[in-house]
C-alpha cells in the first residue's frame, strides 16, 4: 500500500533541500540529522523520521553526504527537471516574482509572463516578453506549461484560472484573496498574506498576552 506523505513533511523537506544547497556551496561534504535539526529548527529524530519515509540515505555514526542527499531530496519533490511556470499579473507582487532568482535555480522556469497593461505589453523581463491576456492559452499550450501562478485582483483570479486550465496547467498557485473553483484534477495552492498575518497576531496573543497597541499617529524625527 502506497504510504500518504504529510504535506507538512513535503514543506520541511522543501527547507532541508535549501539548507543542503548552501552546505553543497561551501563545500561541506558531510551532516549530521542533530546538525541539520539544529539548523533548520525542528529534532533530529523529525529529521530521520522524514528521510525515512522516502528511504535510507545516511550511514548510522558518519551522517550524511551533502551532495548526494541534496540531490534525492530535489528527486523526490520533482526538481531533478525543469518546470515550465506561467505567471500572470505584474503589479507588485508579480514584478518581484518574476525576479525572483530561487525559482530558476530550482528548476522552476517563468516561461512566460502575462498583464493587461499595455505599458509593460511588449516589454522585457528577465529575457521573457511580457504579452497580453489575449495570448495566455495559445502561448501556454505552446511552452507546455505546467505550473501558472496567478497575482491578479481577486475579482480576476477565477476568469485567469480557467485560462490557464484551457491551456493545459496542472497546477496553480494562487496569490489572489478568493476561492477558486477548478477541476479536481488541477493541484492548487492558495497564499494569502492577510491569512498567515491573522494567525500570527492569534498566536502572538495566546502566548504573550495582551499585546501592545500601536500608536496611531507616525513619528517623525527632525
Amino acid at each position: 500500500m502506497k504510504v500518504k506523505i504529510p504535506e507538512a513533511t513535503i514543506m520541511r523537506m522543501s527547507v532541508y533541500s535549501r539548507f543542503l544547497a548552501d552546505l553543497d556551496r561551501k563545500d561541506i561534504i558531510m551532516i549530521s540529522s542533530f546538525d541539520i535539526a539544529e539548523r533548520v529548527g525542528v529534532s533530529p529524530v523529525q529529521v530521520r523520521k522524514d528521510f525515512s519515509l522516502f528511504g535510507e540515505f545516511g550511514k548510522r555514526g558518519v551522517g550524511y553526504n551533502v551532495k548526494e542527499l541534496h540531490w534525492q531530496i530535489l528527486k523526490i519533490l520533482s526538481l531533478d527537471a525543469s518546470w515550465s511556470v506561467a505567471l500572470v499579473g505584474l503589479g507588485n507582487l508579480g514584478s518581484a516574482l518574476s525576479s525572483y532568482k530561487g525559482f530558476h535555480e530550482r528548476g522552476l522556469i517563468i516561461t512566460s509572463i502575462f498583464d493587461n497593461n499595455p505599458g509593460k505589453i511588449g516589454t522585457f523581463i528577465n529575457n521573457v516578453e511580457i504579452l497580453p491576456m489575449d495570448k495566455l492559452v495559445e502561448v501556454v499550450k505552446y511552452n507546455q506549461t505546467q505550473i501558472g501562478i496567478i497575482s491578479v485582483p481577486s475579482e480576476y483570479a477565477q476568469e485567469i484560472a480557467n485560462l490557464l486550465v484551457e491551456g493545459g496547467v496542472q497546477a496553480i498557485l494562487n496569490f489572489a484573496p478568493v476561492v477558486l473553483n477548478l477541476p479536481r484534477e488541477i493541484k492548487l495552492r492558495n497564499v494569502d498574506v492577510t491569512v498567515n498575518l491573522e494567525i500570527l497576531t492569534f498566536n502572538s496573543v495566546k502566548i504573550f498576552g495582551e499585546i501592545k497597541r500601536p500608536h496611531n499617529e507616525p513619528l517623525f524625527f527632525a
